[in-house]
């Protein structure tokens, strides 16, 4: 959708230039671009600079698939007493170092039937700016530390804020990963309740939707108890990335 959105923008500066309005409007057409390049960067539903998966492409009837980002952390186990209490099964996109700090509770993520997954190695806040080689290191140090407590290279990666551009686009193509994404995003690091994360989840939940909350705060344990608590009463299943990907 956004390819088609800068051709149309360019369309529209060719007819400008016959029209001798070439200076004027070039700035605005600039300004549009970058506009259009940063939405693409942070969206990603739009697979702008590289392929990523937000959503099933063969949803099943209640089935979503919860994701949790940046762990893990102390918070975890309240997450998955409560995936076990329903039942649920769920993926966990780990940090290196979080990895490195709680290996037990990672054990217990995997052990329990759970999905892992690649979230880089250090969760750089200027992961948008990084070289390649940068970017490459981030992804193989998390790579790496899977290695070395589980003897296994997940099959998932999922970039840290959802930031892509061309740097990271090839960066990834060094590596065998599947990107994903999130269509059903939860905001639970911004609002301020468990009530706001939780209305703002399921007021939108549909079959084959990725949800994107995070194992990191005691608002978000709350919040995910409302929603399997009331996803549940309405028949929905939760599933892996690897069972929601399936036909």
């Amino acid at each position: 959708m956004l390819r088609k959105i800068i051709y149309i923008l360019f369309f529209i500066l060719a007819v400008l230039l016959l029209y001798n309005s070439f200076y004027w409007w070039l700035s605005l057409l600039s300004f549009l671009f970058i506009g259009v390049l940063s939405w693409g960067s942070f969206d990603v539903r739009l697979s702008f600079f590289t392929p990523i998966i937000s959503k099933s492409p063969y949803p099943k009837h209640r089935t979503i698939a919860l994701t949790f980002d940046d762990g893990p952390t102390n918070f975890t186990p309240q997450v998955l007493d409560l995936l076990k209490k329903h039942n649920a099964k769920a993926t966990f996109f780990c940090i290196g170092t979080q990895l490195e700090k709680h290996p037990e509770i990672a054990q217990r993520i995997f052990e329990e039937g759970h999905c892992l997954g690649n979230h880089s190695y250090s969760h750089p806040t200027k992961m948008g700016f990084l070289s390649v080689e940068e970017v490459s290191s981030e992804i193989e140090g998390c790579e790496q530390v899977f290695f070395r407590q589980f003897n296994f290279k997940p099959d998932y990666y999922r970039p840290p804020f959802g930031v892509t551009n061309p740097k990271i686009a090839k960066a990834l193509k060094r590596f065998d990963y599947k990107v994903i994404g999130w269509n059903n995003r939860s905001l639970d690091t911004v609002l301020k309740s468990e009530q706001a994360i939780f209305e703002r989840v399921y007021k939108k939940v549909k079959s084959g939707d990725i949800v994107l909350m995070h194992d990191t705060s005691l608002k978000s344990v709350l919040a995910l108890e409302l929603l399997l608590n009331q996803l549940s009463v309405d028949n929905y299943r939760f599933v892996t990335i690897d069972e929601l990907l399936n036909k």
